[in-house]
């Protein structure tokens, strides 16, 4: 159940029990290493974590640490759905938390300003946050505007999966100094070199459709007629079967919309369930825009892995390759099932080692175009002196 690999210069952990106990006794170990000045803590849901079990061990920790629970983790090229990988960082991050995210009322640019107040304090940021929070693509704007160019962002959402839930109410998904907290988002800026990439594999079927009525992450019409009508009728078009209420998650899943963003990937939003005649989405597509319904197989999901792992190596301009940590979307998975095993290999490197997460929407910028929040993509980052 207990794995230690000491590579250069991180210390990587890993418990694949999930219990309590063997949590607390590796934290500790990985903490007390002399070289470790910071904690990157990656962790599965189903190890049914609580702040009640859980903040009085990471209030004893004295360096920084971040993280988060997902649906599940990587290791090597082992997929985790119980247990922790705990890293251990060689320099020491800056961390930042903003809670209550979704609070429409509060100021992401002053919030920045006073957490960080010297934008150049790092090259890489991790950015984790609650999943089920409202407003996250308005902090990746924030963030944008403010780091700028200067700083490469690998991140994605945290907590559990259930794609029949319209109004699940946050789980405490998101580790700090001072306890597991929900509704917030923790930037980790590391002074490390990184090369990152972004590609998903799907192509368009049909489209593009104007996005006439939203509220929220509601899609309530398309071209001003009823958006799972015209969703049907698509679906009907380039697959046997027929949509419903019933089985929708199941089909859609092999259906997500494309965003266009001018000289950038297209970025996918995953439709996950219907309510009404509307679609819920996995995260709101703005209204006046435009979207595409895609499709895409098991090959081309593969290979835009492995473009983001060949792209991410070339773009990283260290010297010495310490870690690839690679992103994933937990929908992703479910799309391509035994087979996503394939797109681990794509990516996984003999000589690098790989940790990464199953998320509930991807997080990153490479430096060259927008910072996004995506959903159903493949994000490789490789990190470095």
């Amino acid at each position: 159940a207990r794995n230690d690999v000491n590579e250069l210069s991180w210390s990587i952990q890993v418990d694949q029990t999930g219990t309590l106990e063997e949590f607390e006794i590796q934290l500790n170990e990985v903490a007390s290493k002399d070289n470790v000045k910071g904690l990157l803590i990656l962790s599965c849901d189903a190890n049914r974590f609580t702040p009640e079990r859980l903040d009085n061990i990471l209030n004893k920790v004295e360096i920084p640490l971040f993280g988060g629970i997902f649906p599940a983790i990587l290791h090597g090229r082992e997929k985790l759905e119980k247990g922790t990988i705990i890293i251990g960082l060689n320099c020491r991050p800056v961390v930042g938390i903003i809670e209550d995210i979704s609070d429409p009322e509060l100021d992401f640019d002053a919030k920045l300003e006073e957490l960080f107040a010297e934008p150049d304090c790092g090259k890489t940021m991790f950015v984790f946050a609650d999943g089920y929070s409202r407003r996250i693509s308005n902090l990746l704007e924030t963030l944008y505007s403010y780091f700028g160019l200067g700083v490469s962002f690998l991140g994605g959402g945290a907590g559990s999966i259930n794609p029949t839930v319209l109004d699940m109410t946050n789980m405490p998904c998101l580790f700090t100094n001072k306890g597991l907290i929900k509704d917030s988002a923790l930037l980790a800026v590391v002074d490390k070199t990184s090369g990152v990439e972004v590609n998903h594999g799907f192509h368009k079927i049909s489209g593009p459709y104007k996005v006439t009525e939203t509220c929220g992450n509601v899609i309530k019409s398309l071209d001003w007629r009823s958006s799972f009508d015209v969703y049907k009728e698509i679906i009907a078009e380039h697959s046997e079967e027929l949509i419903t209420h019933a089985n929708f998650f199941e089909i859609a899943k092999n259906f997500p919309f494309g965003i266009d963003r001018m000289g950038a990937e297209v970025i996918v939003r995953d439709p996950f369930t219907v309510e009404g005649d509307s679609l819920i989405v996995a995260t709101e597509i703005p209204q006046e825009s435009f979207v595409a319904v895609l499709t895409g197989d098991k090959q081309s999901l593969v290979a835009a892995a492995a473009r983001s792992a060949e792209t991410a190596k070339k773009s990283f301009q260290g010297k010495t390759e310490e870690m690839v940590f690679l992103i994933d979307c937990i929908s992703r998975v479910l799309f391509l099932g035994d087979d996503f095993s394939e797109e681990v290999n794509a990516v996984w490197q003999v000589d690098t080692p790989l940790v990464g997460i199953l998320a509930l929407g991807e997080i990153a910028n490479s430096g060259k175009n927008y910072m996004e929040l995506y959903n159903k993509t493949c994000v490789v980052g490789i990190l470095g002196e």
